[in-house]
């Protein structure tokens, strides 16, 4: 399925990868912050949220290396890159 119309049609998860800091500076409404080194710790709690996951944060670099260990893992999800790009895609929904 397209990355976008996942977003737009909000048939995921959107998973922000940045620090706690970063994500309070500005962030998807409605996403989730787990930073990228929680990842490991936090599994039970990412299994449980509704997906495919759409990983992001500041340019794509965080969530595609969280993209790898996820899949790796069974977890559906995709790298959505930009936490902006996510935001602007989700914009289009409403």
């Amino acid at each position: 399925m397209e990355l976008s119309k996942i977003i737009r049609e909000k048939l995921g998860t959107i998973v922000d990868v940045r620090s706690y800091d970063e994500f309070m500076g500005g962030h998807v409404a409605g996403s989730f912050n787990i930073p990228l080194n929680e990842i490991p710790h936090r599994m039970h709690e990412i299994q449980e949220l509704k997906a495919p996951l759409i990983l992001c944060c500041a340019s794509g670099n965080r969530s595609g290396q969280a993209q790898v260990f996820l899949t790796a893992h069974g977890v559906e999800c995709y790298n959505g890159g930009s936490w902006l790009d996510v935001n602007y895609l989700q914009s289009q929904s409403e």
